[in-house]
């Protein structure tokens, strides 16, 4: 499991260009709210020695009638929080003007059928729409709107078999990753009788012929277990179009290796099976391959000694090529002839050498080798023949984020997606034979960007590393520290923090905010050193990285420290908790959305286990010393003066557990020492945000917005 991208940066935002009025109202000083009084029990667990209280533990279920008794005390505490502020009714109407433009996404191409998915702007969830020849109007194909009156079942995952006549798609309810998938006949637009369930974690990965797909999948869970069990043997299978789940033939499975998942992928000409092995979020990974053409089939462990990342990007036969880490951290190509590794001998040829800049990704498209490269936290595309000789540089509309580069080798094109902080996703179609792009589809915004700006400066973290942080600002705007900001950030698991599109961004600047980005080791923005810069025993960099951002705002007078407001989801989450333990007095509010805040028992819930390899295991004496130090839910001081904090979750979140944000707002609240509100916000529709409805997207951000409009003028009043 990793943290997706869409969930990393939870960007908040105010008015827009029809114009919203802000209330005046009366200095008011601030009411320190009377908090529900949480379940409190006596749990204390012991650690190599040390003793450690846990008395909020039975907030960690959340469907116990107490856990649900206190859950809807505190949202009725926040709801009537929010519900006195005056603007938030007018934040709610402008985010739904900012979020109605058209949308598509990157478009897959299969027996000479056009798929991609679009949204009209009004609806909860994308619709998956098929174009049956060039000249052809786009013919709906799929609509999970219609499978939940409440928009909360999203079409996560879908996979075109190679003749274009099938449709796997999965489907997630109410934000859980369980997927449940189906296949649609594309001529006739029904279901067949396939369902395939226990799934989470996996795509769908078609054979050549048509004839069914590979997928992954868990045993299903004992009752009641859904929500909470702890993710083990994953288990490879494939699945016959037409016929039951029971039916589906196992491929792979790895007892011996309980923690391993797979991801399967067959390659173009339809050969071979290609295996993906992972490790929890671990990027280094395992690559098995079955010659397809085989029998018996036998499954050949190619890569195996989990030493670095590589990534499957085409094959010329038995010559495999692949996007890898070893060696070197900023990523190249190689070629792989497993003939020669079969006979052990030197098999690994270097088609792209590491540069300066990091190689992000890599797809075999056009006959040739296209490259993601990254440069200060944007995007490249660059064009390299089989060779490795270097081609050219797809133009590109700026300085942002590229996503998609859709297609297979013997394809004359490629799809993809590029944003920026001030534009959404415009979707490109590039043309090898005239070596150009073209506009597929541009949105359509009521917004103007050209008043505003994206720089990027560098701050000085605490051991003098340099961090990329990007603001985006009103050109020409004055720095005088009277602005208020909204910084945000992530720092784990290798996500890197490119420019992203957020209609909610654009109401904060609109509104005369800045919106600032911070590009923290831990992700990997300049490769893996930098990402391994910020785990396990050197997390602690992480949050002095985004210390300094917050000084650096300061210190540059882009703001002050009472109009400072910091924000993260799910890792960032954990972040903002471990920040404002360490400097309260820096910032004017936060937002801690479905944070990981109780680090010493993540590992006990659902795929915690498996961010070990990126945070340490408290089961480890030296890990816990250093989880201990920094878990935002045991860093609390009792009586110390927190900044306003709104804490966000969903009741249905089973990849960060709810419990995590339960216990942690309950502590907050009972360690505030100060008059600033502590709030604990509940979603009871949705989970850790992957699928989310429109609408529910919409009403989060008005509160967050409303929340941060009352408690920034509290905190400057006062």
């Amino acid at each position: 499991m990793s943290f997706p991208p869409f969930l990393v940066s939870l960007s908040l935002g105010l008015l827009a260009g029809a114009a919203l009025t802000i209330a005046a109202r009366p200095a008011k000083g601030p009411e320190r709210p009377a908090y529900p009084k949480p379940p409190r029990g006596t749990q204390v667990d012991v650690y190599h020695g040390t003793e450690v209280a846990d008395p909020f533990r039975s907030l960690e279920n959340p469907d116990a009638p107490e856990t649900r008794k206190w859950v809807k005390a505190e949202n009725a505490l926040t709801e009537k929080f929010l519900s006195a502020v005056p603007e938030r009714a007018q934040f709610r109407r402008r985010l739904r003007d900012l979020w109605s433009y058209e949308s598509c996404g990157v478009p897959v191409r299969e027996g000479g059928r056009l798929f991609f998915t679009r949204h009209d702007g009004s609806s909860n969830q994308p619709r998956l729409f098929v174009v049956d020849a060039n000249d052809a109007a786009p013919r709906l194909l799929l609509d999970p709107n219609v499978l939940a009156k409440d928009g909360t079942v999203a079409l996560a995952s879908w996979s075109v078999s190679r003749d274009g006549r099938h449709v796997a798609w999965g489907a997630t309810n109410g934000g859980s990753d369980w997927t449940e998938w189906r296949v649609r006949d594309v001529m006739t637009g029904r279901d067949g009788p396939d369902l395939l369930r226990w799934v989470k974690f996996s795509s769908a990965s078609w054979a050549r012929d048509g004839s069914g797909f590979y997928y992954a999948r868990y045993d299903e869970p004992k009752a009641g277990q859904e929500r909470a069990a702890v993710l083990k043997n994953q288990k490879l299978y494939f699945h016959q179009l037409g016929t039951a789940q029971e039916e589906d033939d196992e491929v792979y499975a790895r007892p011996d290796a309980p923690e391993y998942g797979f991801e399967p992928s067959v390659s173009d000409d339809g050969r071979y099976l290609v295996l993906h092995v992972w490790r929890g979020t671990d990027r280094r990974n395992r690559l098995y391959y079955q010659d397809l053409g085989e029998k018996p089939r036998t499954m050949v462990r190619l890569l195996d000694g989990f030493d670095a990342l590589y990534e499957f990007v085409g094959n010329d036969g038995p010559v495999f090529y692949l996007r890898t880490d070893k060696d070197a951290p900023r990523g190249k190509v190689v070629a792989v002839d497993t003939r020669l590794a079969a006979e052990r001998k030197p098999a690994v040829r270097t088609l792209v050498a590491e540069g300066t800049e990091s190689i992000e990704g890599a797809r075999l498209v056009g006959g040739r080798l296209v490259l993601l490269v990254m440069k200060d936290a944007t995007h490249r595309v660059r064009l390299h023949a089989l060779d490795g000789t270097f081609e050219k540089e797809i133009s590109l509309p700026g300085a942002g984020t590229v996503s998609g580069l859709t297609g297979r080798r013997d394809d004359g094109e490629t799809f993809y997606a590029f944003t920026s902080f001030t534009s959404p996703p415009a979707v490109f179609r590039f043309d090898f034979a005239a070596n150009a792009s073209s506009v597929f589809h541009q949105p359509k915004l009521p917004f103007d960007p050209s008043p505003y700006e994206t720089v990027q400066l560098f701050v000085t973290s605490r051991d003098g590393t340099k961090v990329p942080v990007f603001l985006v600002e009103k050109k020409g705007l004055v720095r005088d520290g009277s602005h208020e900001a909204l910084l945000t950030g992530y720092g784990g698991f290798g996500v890197s923090m490119t420019p992203s599109f957020s209609p909610a961004t654009i109401a904060w600047l609109e509104r005369g905010g800045v919106f600032a980005q911070a590009c923290l080791r831990g992700g990997s923005e300049y490769g893996e050193e930098w990402h391994r810069a910020g785990m396990l025993a050197k997390r602690q960099n992480v949050f002095d990285d985004f210390i300094a951002a917050a000084e650096g705002l300061v210190k540059e007078k882009v703001t002050s420290s009472p109009r400072l407001a910091i924000s993260g989801a799910s890792n960032g989450g954990l972040l903002v908790g471990a920040v404002l333990n360490q400097r309260p007095e820096l910032f004017g509010a936060a937002i801690a959305a479905v944070g990981v805040m109780d680090m010493l028992r993540f590992p006990r819930f659902t795929i915690g286990w498996g961010w070990t390899s990126e945070y340490g295991s408290p089961e480890k004496e030296g890990d816990f010393q250093v989880l201990r130090a920094y878990s935002p839910l045991h860093n609390l001081k009792k009586g110390l003066a927190y900044p306003a904090v709104l804490v966000t979750t969903g009741d249905h979140d089973d990849r960060v557990v709810p419990g995590h944000s339960f216990k942690y707002a309950a502590a907050l609240q009972e360690a505030q020492g100060g008059e600033a509100p502590v709030l604990l916000r509940v979603e009871t529709r949705a989970g850790h945000g992957a699928g989310k409805p429109r609408s529910l997207q919409i009403d989060e951000a008005a509160d967050s917005l409303a929340f941060l409009t009352e408690v920034l003028r509290r905190k400057i009043e006062s």
